[in-house]
């Protein structure tokens, strides 16, 4: 039986976010990132830990669900619950997302779900961590951002449609309800980041840093407007640019970069492997996030980049 998400009795909720594992072949590289998993893990013994896509790197894996299994075991051995979206890397050849979520649900502290068959995508789910009293006091919102466009005249990676954004709201809708009416305070994780990451970075200021550009989809399906109108989400994470790992504030909703977890692929001189820690509290509509970097050291202020155009 699955396990359920609780806060903690000091009314705390700590995730840990490992995005871009990028599990290979093996060799020096990836014993590097399972020491680093395993080493955040018994630092900060968190509550719940999500991988945001690109756990492995398939088309250049001798076995991709060994190389998976590998990623995984880091954390069911340390006894957490995980949470898993994928990202394009992870199904670009030799396996099929299906395949790689039946065995992400096969691990007995695994909460993944495949969602709804009727949906595009594999793994849009959402789980609810409960206060003291049992009740759902935040949401967590995972959703399959694709891989690259299926548009051929529409080029780069995929985005999240719209009939997910349409489930996006039929949910946020029934957890409002059962609220109450108050939206209950929500986080949202995938891979591919939204075009507003773009935008935040250009009109509002933000903390930490862009060494490269933000590799969005060409298209804008409309999921961060969905946000704002529900009125739920705090918080967004998602990986896939390597070498960005700010956060900025857009319209209410904070959107945040991972820190870029696995050795085995491309990443910047002097900008050290990590994750990406969030802690919720219940109650309240606020979250903090810092980072963990490979040598133990936190970084729990990052630097302040000031916007190149002023938003109005």
């Amino acid at each position: 039986m699955k396990q359920h998400l609780t806060f903690r009795e000091d009314g705390t909720f700590t995730i840990v976010q490992f995005t871009d594992v990028h599990m290979k072949a093996g060799g020096e590289a990836d014993d590097r990132t399972l020491a680093l998993m395993s080493a955040v893990l018994e630092q900060e013994k968190p509550d719940l830990v999500v991988f945001t896509g690109d756990v492995i790197e398939a088309n250049r894996c001798d076995d991709p669900l060994h190389r998976f299994h590998l990623a995984a075991s880091v954390v069911e051995t340390s006894g957490t619950p995980w949470a898993v979206v994928f990202g394009n890397h992870d199904t670009e050849a030799k396996i099929t997302r299906r395949q790689l979520m039946d065995q992400a649900c096969s691990y007995s502290h695994c909460l993944a779900e495949p969602g709804l068959e009727a949906l595009n995508g594999e793994g849009n789910y959402v789980l609810s961590v409960k206060d003291s009293s049992g009740r759902p006091s935040t949401a967590l919102y995972f959703f399959d951002s694709g891989s690259v466009s299926t548009i051929p005249h529409v080029k780069g990676y995929g985005w999240i449609q719209r009939d997910q954004i349409a489930w996006y709201e039929e949910q946020s809708l029934g957890l409002t309800a059962s609220n109450g009416g108050v939206p209950l305070p929500a986080l949202a994780f995938f891979h591919i980041p939204l075009p507003e990451y773009a935008e935040v970075w250009n009109r509002e200021v933000c903390y930490g840093n862009q060494f490269e550009k933000v590799c969005c989809p060409m298209l804008n399906t409309g999921l961060f407007a969905s946000m704002v109108e529900m009125g739920d989400v705090m918080g967004t994470f998602a990986g896939h640019d390597h070498a960005n790992d700010y956060w900025g504030a857009l319209h209410g909703i904070r959107l945040c970069y991972g820190r870029a977890t696995g050795y085995n692929t491309y990443g910047r001189e002097g900008f050290p492997r990590g994750a990406r820690m969030i802690r919720l509290r219940s109650g309240e509509r606020q979250f903090d996030t810092w980072l963990r970097l490979d040598d133990g050291s936190l970084v729990l202020n990052q630097q302040e980049h000031q916007p190149e155009t002023v938003a109005k």
